[in-house]
């Protein structure tokens, strides 16, 4: 089973980047990972919110297989407790050799051809957080799923 991790922009801050490229190097001990990065869309004043998104939403399309199982990180998707996102982490593992690509769009969400590609959502949160700081929240979730599907010591309910 692989994981694909699919985001739009690079993460600037060097503590976050450290943190996360910690959570991948552990991950590889669990199973196949990586992180895509796309270049921002920059927003001009030529370009609207919905055009931004769609022109987000065209690069993200680049990088998806057909046979891809799509779940993106959105606000309105469904919320799991750390032992809950283990279970739908370990039966999606078990349902299929498909590649998992979650993915975490821009500043103004997703487009329209996105949402029609993804098969669920998850919301890791009710809170906003920023998008680069997602990443690392949900790096962070999946190694600590991983441990607890293996059962081991790093999850304590």
């Amino acid at each position: 089973m692989k994981i694909t991790l699919l985001v739009v922009g690079k993460t600037q801050t060097k503590y976050l980047n450290e943190a996360i490229q910690e959570y991948e190097k552990r991950l590889k001990h669990y199973l196949s990972f990586e992180v895509i990065v796309i270049p921002d869309i920059k927003n001009n004043k030529n370009q609207n919110q919905i055009q931004q998104k769609e022109k987000e939403g065209e690069e993200i399309l680049k990088y998806i297989d057909k046979n891809d199982h799509i779940i993106l990180l959105d606000e309105k998707g469904t919320e799991f407790t750390s032992l809950k996102f283990a279970e739908f982490l370990e039966k999606k593992m078990l349902e299929s050799n498909k590649k998992i690509v979650f993915i975490v769009g821009g500043p103004f969400g997703f487009s329209e051809k996105v949402y029609k590609i993804s098969k669920e959502k998850l919301s890791l949160s009710k809170m906003t957080f920023s998008h680069q700081m997602i990443r690392l929240l949900f790096i962070e979730q999946v190694y600590r799923a991983m441990t607890i599907i293996k059962g081991q010591p790093y999850h304590h309910e």
